[in-house]
């Protein structure tokens, strides 16, 4: 009999005064008996809903009665026939508004917690396995991968499954894209990260960093090397901005390169290379996940006092629920209904070589009120005039979204971008370049790992059509 308890079991995190001053992951998983007992509130439906809310496709249903059968291996093959990063899923998807979204158990009560029942299982995969991976026979064929987040490792992961020889191509000194420099230690532990990517490499992944593709090395000459295809997974690694005064100011980050410098760079340390604002009060302009990833950040980084600004309400507010329940136990502040006109500094006008010219001192913001929807349906947020105020900080973090990383689009002839500067693609991820596949945020601007993992299979699937035809699975 299914466990007909209408909510699911709670997560185990650490306390929200203890975690906001350290870097150690929030969540804390599932032990065994509440996993199993989770498991049991799954009705095993014979159309499994839930699974066409999962971009990747992952058979929901069958895992979760592998996990009431105590078969956690069992449970682990069957994510792993349909995701190469299965613990990397169970901590950062959206399932609330995917496969949890579909669950029958949410009509009455709470849907069943899959993306926690999926973290266990592959937390318990990568602590007790024994055996490594094993690279499949080879089919000849090469394909080369440009970027290796989600999109990038998932084709890659998928292709080599099927007998390719994959190269991936990584600019940054570490692999795993925006898993490793955008999501926070405390939200994705980056030995996490780096499991899933040897397990790539165990099936016969070569990966290597240190290379820019359209400087180091173009996509032409890639063709040129034997490779058959290439998809393109290079991310959204350019940073928006407000265009308000101020912003060139020094103490004023994009998120991009707030978060890279604490996440990879390792800011965070007594004496770091790459040095961050620590302490004082910092503002952080924005409402979605990277918002919430960078306030936390700064909190742990130090500050006294973190504001989030945003110009909606929190009806709005794009972020996770989770990620914004946690940043309010934490302490950050909502300022919500505001946004920024102007960031103020310090300048000393008798003396232009003081070393503190040029210095953040404060945000002067606007109140807001929500008018007639937009075209999306949301209400549109109007300045209400009169309503200026200032608040008194020390630096600001800009994270108002990200477009696709421009350096692909110009050095390669032919390859065809929105006005965004996304790189537009068919259904099957093809580029207007013969033989050039692309997929998530290089496509579509700042998405979500598991979105951006549904177009790296869709790509490989294609990619593995294109090139062995009716061979092709």
């Amino acid at each position: 009999m299914p466990n007909m308890d209408p909510k699911k079991n709670p997560m185990p995190v650490q306390d929200p005064l203890v975690r906001a001053r350290n870097f150690s992951e929030v969540a804390l998983g599932y032990p065994e008996e509440t996993a199993v007992i989770e498991a049991q509130r799954c009705l095993n439906c014979k159309n499994s809903p839930c699974v066409s809310g999962c971009p990747v496709n992952v058979r929901i249903p069958d895992f979760i009665a592998k996990i009431r059968e105590r078969d956690y291996e069992g449970a682990y093959r069957v994510i792993s026939e349909s995701s190469s990063l299965p613990a990397v899923c169970g901590r950062v998807c959206p399932q609330e508004t995917q496969c949890e979204a579909k669950c029958v158990r949410g009509i009455k009560g709470e849907p069943v917690g899959i993306g926690r029942l999926e973290r266990f299982v592959a937390d318990f995969h990568n602590a007790n396995a024994k055996e490594r991976a094993q690279a499949p026979a080879g089919n000849g064929r090469r394909v080369a991968i440009v970027g290796s987040g989600p999109s990038g490792l998932t084709c890659a992961g998928d292709l080599a499954k099927k007998g390719y020889s994959v190269t991936v191509f990584e600019a940054l000194h570490t692999a795993g894209g925006v898993l490793v420099y955008g999501i926070p230690e405390f939200r994705l532990p980056k030995a996490i990260v780096a499991k899933e990517v040897e397990t790539l490499k165990e099936l016969g992944v070569d990966i290597e960093t240190n290379v820019i593709i359209g400087k180091t090395l173009t996509i032409d000459e890639l063709f040129d090397m034997g490779y058959e295809a290439v998809f393109v997974g290079s991310g959204a690694g350019l940073p928006n901005f407000m265009n308000i005064p101020g912003e060139s100011l020094k103490g004023v980050y994009s998120a991009n390169e707030f978060l890279t410098r604490s996440n990879l760079m390792k800011a965070y340390l007594e004496d770091p290379s790459t040095p961050i604002m620590k302490g004082g009060r910092v503002a952080v302009v924005g409402g979605g996940n990277v918002a919430m990833d960078a306030a936390r950040t700064a909190l742990r980084l130090g500050a006294e006092h973190v504001y989030i600004i945003y110009r909606r309400s929190m009806e709005e507010l794009p972020a996770r629920r989770e990620e914004v329940e946690h940043a309010m136990e934490e302490g950050i502040d909502f300022r919500l209904l505001n946004n920024p006109v102007e960031i103020l500094g310090y300048n000393n006008a008798e003396d232009p070589r003081d070393p503190m010219n040029g210095f953040v001192t404060g945000v002067r913001c606007i109140k807001m009120e929500l008018g007639e929807p937009d075209e999306r349906g949301r209400r549109r947020p109007v300045e209400i005039p009169g309503s200026e105020f200032e608040l008194s900080v020390d630096a600001v973090v800009m994270a108002i979204g990200t477009s696709p990383n421009p350096l692909i689009k110009s050095t390669t002839e032919g390859l065809e971008v929105n006005r965004r500067g996304g790189i537009i693609v068919d259904e099957d991820g093809l580029t207007s370049r013969a033989g050039v596949y692309a997929g998530g945020d290089a496509v579509t601007g700042a998405a979500t790992v598991i979105s951006a993992m549904g177009a790296g299979k869709v790509a490989a699937k294609a990619i593995d059509r294109a090139l062995c035809g009716e061979k092709a699975e």
